[in-house]
């Protein structure tokens, strides 16, 4: 059976709000509008947030955090800035991937392939066993900065139910979660979550980390 998706994405409404009257620069390719870290134009006293910003997640609940800080720092005299790295994001496919922090590429973009260790393994939900799925479908996977206490930086997870396991692990990551601290957590079993408390095995290794039984 074959599937077709469509996804021709979207374009950004800039160029006809008369930006270009008060100098405000946008990329002309996208109509996306460039920012610094504050959410501030070229222009001092403009500022965008959401969909609109370039290099920035296509999410509503970033740009809802990303306004309220914007608004608690012109007007309530607060300083903390969007983090627009250790998002949460889950695609709802019929098997879900979650996702926070860094792609294992772009970690090696930012802090260099050999200060990096990646710990990951298959795994075989037990609501599967029943069922009798392959036991070798779903994947996870965590990047750890290892010059920063085995930081983790990044945190992937394809399995059932994957976006309610991601959004409890994206709340620790802003904690600063570590390797250690996911080693020294107790995992709930049977679930999915636990596979990220026991992960031995590291990318580097070329361990095999297919699962032969449940």
């Amino acid at each position: 059976m074959s599937k077709v998706l469509l996804a021709i994405g979207r374009d950004s409404s800039t160029r006809k709000i008369g930006l270009e009257k008060i100098g405000v620069k946008i990329n002309e390719k996208s109509g996306k509008i460039p920012v610094n870290d504050m959410e501030q134009t070229n222009v001092p006293y403009v500022y965008a947030v959401g969909d609109v910003l370039e290099g920035k997640l296509e999410l509503t609940p970033v740009a809802i955090q990303a306004g309220k800080l914007l608004a608690r720092r012109l007007f309530g005299g607060r300083l903390e800035k969007c983090d627009y790295i250790n998002v949460p994001t889950t695609v709802f496919t019929p098997l879900e991937y979650g996702c926070c922090g860094l792609s294992e590429e772009k970690a090696i973009e930012v802090h260099k392939k050999e200060n990096l260790e990646v710990y990951h393994t298959l795994f075989w939900p037990l609501e599967w066993t029943v069922a009798g799925r392959d036991n070798n479908t779903c994947y996870a996977k965590i990047i750890c900065n290892k010059f920063d206490n085995n930081r983790v930086i990044g945190f992937h997870i394809l399995g059932p139910n994957a976006g309610e396991v991601t959004q409890g692990f994206a709340a620790a990551m802003k904690c600063g979660l570590t390797k250690q601290l996911l080693d020294d957590t107790i995992g709930i079993h049977p679930t999915c979550g636990e596979v990220f408390t026991t992960l031995e095995i590291t990318k580097s290794s070329g361990l095999d980390i297919s699962q032969k039984g449940c």
